[in-house]
């Protein structure tokens, strides 16, 4: 398996930045995220302060963002992360396409609004999962719940439903597929809680409650908190000094992720000084 320099998590202003910065140092970068950059981005209606770029629209922004990632010879693995374990000198990192390894990792994923379902953490690893398809063989002949928030989560159901014996699928958006089979469609309906029941996951709604083996939430985004263990969190925000650096060596984090304020101009200049930090950490591996 091939070894990147520097794992970039997220296509925002401060991944794109952050892997851009890395490639002019002549690090291998693995990009991983959206390949069309940020929504907060491109939603934007007209942003005024960004140097350079006065009144530039959300829109032409991301696509300046991306045009000079690809200029620059960057390209973006558009894959979602699920975990990220740091394994000394390397990190492994856990993907819904694959498997990833890397020596260093910037998390540039911004801040999701999705808050977790009561009793979701606790049960975490022992009921509730992030990844279908990564955990599917575990469920060969046994049940699993499904709350999906994407057209693109439809995939992984049909992937997981091939070995298990039956999947609810609770779409949080406005379904128009054709599921079908061992996969029971359940829309309208609101996720409230979860609980672990005589070894069962139980998913309370705002409608009924639904009982399985297993339960998969297909976020977009995994709190950081869960998606790298042991990481010291500030709040809501991922802890970082002013090199960007986590408590945990070769690992830094940049742009919303990191708290306040939540703008564009500073996740590019956190960027920036983020990979900067992780070149800096290869050269001191690279001595040891």
């Amino acid at each position: 398996m091939e070894r990147f320099d520097i794992a970039v998590i997220g296509t925002g202003p401060a991944g794109l930045e952050a892997a851009i910065t890395a490639k002019v140092r002549n690090k291998t970068v693995l990009l991983l995220g959206q390949k069309t950059s940020s929504d907060k981005v491109s939603k934007a209606h007209q942003i005024q302060n960004y140097l350079g770029l006065p009144n530039v629209t959300g829109q032409d922004m991301s696509k300046a963002f991306l045009d000079h990632a690809k200029e620059m010879g960057v390209e973006i693995t558009d894959d979602k992360v699920n975990a990220v374990y740091s394994m000394g000198d390397y990190f492994a990192l856990q993907c819904h396409g694959g498997d990833y390894e890397a020596k260093s990792v910037i998390l540039a994923a911004g801040m999701s609004a999705m808050k977790p379902f009561p009793g979701e953490m606790e049960n975490l690893g022992r009921g509730v999962s992030y990844c279908a398809t990564c955990d599917a063989a575990l469920y060969k002949g046994r049940t699993a719940t499904i709350v999906a928030y994407s057209p693109e989560d439809e995939e992984e159901a049909e992937f997981l439903a091939e070995r298990a014996a039956s999947v609810t699928y609770l779409p949080q958006y406005d379904y128009n597929g054709s599921l079908g089979g061992n996969i029971t469609v359940v829309p309208k309906v609101k996720p409230q809680s979860i609980e672990m029941t005589d070894g069962q996951a139980v998913l309370k709604t705002d409608v009924d409650t639904y009982s399985a083996d297993g339960i998969f939430i297909l976020r977009a985004q995994v709190a950081p908190s869960q998606l790298v263990p042991g990481l010291t969190m500030d709040g809501n925000h991922v802890a970082v000094d002013r090199n960007m650096a986590t408590n945990i060596a070769g690992l830094y984090a940049c742009g919303d992720i990191t708290g306040t304020p939540y703008q564009y101009i500073k996740a590019a200049g956190e960027g920036n000084v983020a990979a900067l930090s992780a070149v800096s950490y290869l050269a001191e591996l690279a001595k040891k």
